[in-house]
C-alpha cells in the first residue's frame, strides 16, 4: 500500500467513523445516567429521513439538520417517558423505537415522494459541503505533511469537525463540571443523588435529551453529508455498532473515539479492498463487508476484557417515601 492510498483509506475512515462516534457519545451520556438505549439505530434512521426530506423540500440543509434533530429528540422523549416516567423496560422501549423508525420512515417517504421509500437526491445547498482548511491548497505538494493536512484533515463537512470536537467536550463535561458529576452519580447511585436534593428524573431526562440531539446530528450527517439523500434502512446497523464501541471503550469518551475509528477503518478497508488475494486464496467481498459486524460480535462476546456498566444502569428509580 503506497502512502497516497493509505491517506485515502484514513480519509474514508474519518468519514465513516463520524456517525458511529456521534451515536457512541449519545449512548455514553444516556448510559452514564443509568438509561440503557438500544434505540440509537432508530433515532439515527428517523433523523436521516427527516433531515433529507426537509432539505429536499426547502433546499436548505440547516433546516434539514434541525428537522433531523427534532425527530430524534421526539423519539428520545418517547424513550424517556417509557423508561423514566412509567419505569418500563428500557430494552423493550429501545427495540420499539427501532421498529417504529424503520417502518415510519419508509411509509412517510413513499407517501411523500413516491420514490420507493427514498427521498430525492440532494444537491447544492441541500447538502453539507466539504470545508477546505486554511493553506490546504498551498501545502498540498509538501511531502508527507501536505497530503496529511490537505487530504486527511481538510475537506470534511462541518459535522465531522463537530463530532470530533465533541469528544474533548464530553470528557470535560463529564469530569470537570457539576452537571457531569451529577449525571455520573445518577448512573451509579441515584438514591444518594436524590438525598442530596438533585432530581434523578430531571438528570436522566437531560441525558436522554442530549442522546437525542447527538443521534439527530449523526442521522443528518448520514443523509446530507456522507450520502446525498435517504434510502431505506440506510443506518445499516450503525447504532448497534456504536453500542459495541461504547462497551469496547468502557463508557469513556477518548476510548470511544478510538473504538469508532477502528470500526470506521474496517468499513473503509472493506470498501477499498475487495476480492483480496491472500496466499493464493481470494477473500470474497462479503467477508470484507462483514468485518465490522464480526468485530461487533467479538466485542459483545466479551473478548476485550470485562466491561462493567454503570451500577444503576437499566434500573428504574423509585423514590423512597
Amino acid at each position: 500500500m503506497d502512502f497516497l492510498t493509505l491517506i485515502q483509506v484514513l480519509d474514508s475512515t474519518v468519514r465513516l467513523a463520524t456517525p458511529l462516534l456521534l451515536a457512541c457519545l449519545a449512548g455514553l451520556y444516556s448510559e452514564r445516567a443509568g438509561i440503557f438505549d438500544i434505540g440509537l439505530e432508530g433515532k439515527m434512521l428517523a433523523a436521516a429521513f427527516f433531515s433529507a426530506a426537509i432539505a429536499a423540500v426547502t433546499g436548505n440543509v440547516w433546516l434539514g439538520l434541525l428537522a433531523g434533530i427534532g425527530a430524534s429528540m421526539m423519539l428520545a422523549a418517547l424513550h424517556g417517558l417509557a423508561s423514566i416516567t412509567f419505569r418500563g423496560n428500557q430494552l423493550i422501549s429501545g427495540v420499539a423505537i427501532n421498529f417504529l423508525a424503520a417502518g415510519m420512515t419508509v411509509l412517510i417517504a413513499q407517501d411523500w415522494f413516491k420514490q420507493g421509500g427514498r427521498t430525492p437526491s440532494l444537491m447544492g445547498a441541500g447538502r453539507f459541503n466539504p470545508i477546505t482548511l486554511p493553506f490546504a491548497d498551498d501545502i498540498a505538494g509538501v511531502p508527507i505533511i501536505g497530503p496529511i493536512y490537505a487530504e486527511l484533515l481538510s475537506g470534511h463537512s462541518i459535522l465531522v469537525y463537530l463530532a470530533f470536537a465533541a469528544v474533548p467536550a464530553t470528557w470535560w463535561i463529564l469530569n470537570r463540571t457539576r452537571f457531569g458529576l451529577r449525571l455520573r452519580a445518577v448512573g451509579e447511585n441515584p438514591a444518594a443523588v436524590d438525598t442530596a436534593g438533585v432530581s434523578v428524573v430531571g438528570m436522566r431526562f437531560a441525558a436522554v435529551a442530549i442522546c437525542g440531539l447527538l443521534c439527530g446530528v449523526a442521522g443528518a450527517y448520514l443523509a446530507t453529508s456522507l450520502q446525498a439523500g435517504f434510502v431505506k434502512d440506510m443506518t445499516a446497523g450503525r447504532g448497534f455498532i456504536a453500542l459495541a464501541a461504547l462497551i469496547f471503550a468502557k463508557w469513556r469518551p477518548w476510548h470511544a473515539m478510538g473504538a469508532c475509528l477502528l470500526f470506521g477503518l474496517l468499513q473503509a478497508v472493506a470498501l477499498r479492498f475487495q476480492n483480496i488475494q491472500l496466499g493464493g486464496i481470494t477473500i470474497p467481498v462479503q467477508v470484507m463487508d462483514a468485518l465490522p459486524y464480526i468485530l461487533t460480535v467479538v466485542i459483545l462476546a466479551g473478548f476485550v476484557g470485562k466491561a462493567v456498566p454503570p451500577k444503576a444502569g437499566g434500573e428504574p428509580y423509585v423514590k423512597e417515601r
